[in-house]
């Protein structure tokens, strides 16, 4: 006998929980940067296409798969079958390393929002970022000592962590996202309104919207825009297969998917005005044009943003505040939804009961994650999270869309999501994951290669690479190989009849 599966309380529930897993740190940091160099306003044409060649199929796809076989990621792919599970544990692998470095990244947002207040990282952000507050060592082998508002801050994360998938999925999970992203969003709306009244935000939205029709003509830009709207929706990390099992059993699957992308695409576009008049209003402060203060990632948030912030009077106090609370809300939605992933997936295995396997989880967690709070910390990050994004995480989404393109075959996951939705997805679909996904997906992986075999990434030495980098690749998929050959403490034989 199968043991009941928890379920949201509300199909809104899901969608925002869905929707705060997708938005994350990147769609503030990364996006603005992505398109503003990717052609402006022309890059939207390219970002479009992918949405609806890419994106939203996929996310079919995964809701598909998590709903009609009623499991955690790994469980999903071994009841469709057994043969292919090390396929479910592969991103399972990888999201907990995630993880354990996004826990460090919300740790540093944590202490810059309480620097906010006084504006303690002085006039000198860079100095006081790389030196006074990470106190970066020298390469990714000289560990140094623990940076203990690090610690600390990831101590926090992991304890709130704890907190919300302890009390699982309906109260825990489900309130949480119901509480965060309307506040997300409405700070991110007085970020934008007030960001563009500020003398020189016109500079630097015509920067980010002007368009360069002829960057669409560039492959690169088109490898850009589906490599943002591949990362930034969650996919291929074990992530929404599992948050759909949870779904009732008549569930608008395809419409859940668009509102999931959407919704997302609406918070980048709103990170990206809010961004960028900023950085416009920088520009105009110091007499320089927008290309020498744009920056993307950490260096916007913590180094670029923090020096605006510092020319800006009180309001600079104000939305300091306002940024780093977002990134805050912004990441800690993401990270639960990584926990609530790989916890579901060692209750499926193993059989423990939830707080048993939340409680073990985090406490190991900060013990892994405690490594990034070391002088070594960024440079860890860095490799790992280019590594498991560039290569893991793409591998992982080529192999589903194979898997499920001609192993159990398109039609069988069209054929569920269309019997409980009201909008019906056509073959096209169909053509997509077997065909045009794996393509896209194909290219990208082959690209990344070339591109780290021609200039070794981030200029590190080979034996920093292959330690943080391709071994962590190689974990990945040894581990999900060795898992998958470990029994099910329960029968998973899948009764058709259950997800009807």
């Amino acid at each position: 006998m199968q043991k009941s599966r928890e379920q949201w309380g509300t199909k809104m529930g899901f969608i925002l929980a869905a929707i705060g897993s997708a938005i994350g740190l990147g769609n503030i940091w990364r996006f603005p940067y992505v398109a503003y160099s990717n052609g402006g306003g022309a890059f939207l044409i390219p970002y479009f296409f992918a949405i609806f060649t890419a994106g939203i199929p996929l996310l079919i796809l995964e809701y598909g798969m998590g709903h009609k076989f009623r499991g955690s990621t790994p469980l999903t792919i071994a009841r469709a079958n057994k043969k292919w599970e090390w396929l479910g544990w592969w991103p399972i692998i990888s999201s907990s390393i995630i993880l354990c470095y996004y826990s460090m990244i919300l740790s540093w947002a944590i202490r810059y929002l309480t620097l906010s207040f006084t504006k303690g990282w002085g006039t000198d952000t860079n100095k006081y970022f790389f030196k006074d507050f990470l106190k970066l060592s020298t390469s990714p082998f000289d560990f140094g000592g623990i940076v203990t508002p690090v610690l600390l801050g990831i101590i926090l994360v992991w304890a709130i962590n704890w907190i919300i998938c302890y009390k699982g999925i309906k109260n825990g999970i489900e309130k949480l996202s119901k509480i965060v992203l309307p506040t997300l969003l409405i700070i991110m709306i007085i970020i934008v309104i007030k960001g563009i009244t500020l003398k020189g935000a016109s500079v630097g939205l015509n920067k980010l919207f002007t368009p360069d029709w002829s960057k669409v003509k560039d492959p690169k830009v088109w490898i850009a825009a589906y490599g943002q709207v591949f990362f930034s929706l969650s996919i291929a990390t074990g992530i929404m297969m599992t948050y759909a099992s949870y779904l009732p059993k008549k569930t608008d699957i395809n419409n859940s998917a668009f509102m999931t992308a959407f919704a997302n695409c609406g918070f980048e576009f709103l990170s990206a005005i809010g961004v960028f008049a900023i950085i416009g209003f920088m520009a105009n402060a110091q007499g320089v044009a927008v290309d020498e203060v744009v920056s993307s990632g950490i260096g916007l948030a913590f180094i670029v943003f923090p020096k605006v912030f510092s020319v800006m009077g009180s309001w600079g106090n104000i939305l300091g505040v306002l940024f780093f609370s977002c990134l805050i809300f912004a990441g800690l939605t993401s990270a639960v939804s990584l926990v609530e992933a790989i916890s579901s997936s060692i209750i499926d295995k193993t059989g423990w009961e939830r707080k048993k396997v939340v409680s073990t989880m985090s406490l190991i967690g900060v013990c892994i994650s405690s490594v990034f709070s070391t002088n070594a910390g960024l440079y860890l990050l860095d490799i790992m999270d280019n590594f498991i994004n560039n290569y893991g995480i793409v591998v992982v989404g080529l192999l589903e869309a194979i898997f499920v393109g001609w192993i159990i075959q398109a039609k069988t996951i069209r054929n569920h999501t269309n019997s409980i939705s009201y909008y019906k997805i056509g073959k096209w679909w169909d053509v997509i994951i077997k065909y045009i996904t794996p393509t896209i997906l194909t290219y990208m992986l082959v690209n990344s290669i070339i591109t780290e075999i021609s200039a070794p990434y981030g200029g590190y030495d080979l034996p920093s690479l292959l330690t943080y980098g391709w071994s962590i690749i190689l974990l990945g998929i040894t581990l999900g190989i060795v898992i998958s050959k470990k029994p099910w403490k329960e029968d998973i034989t899948y009764e058709q009849k259950e997800a009807v």
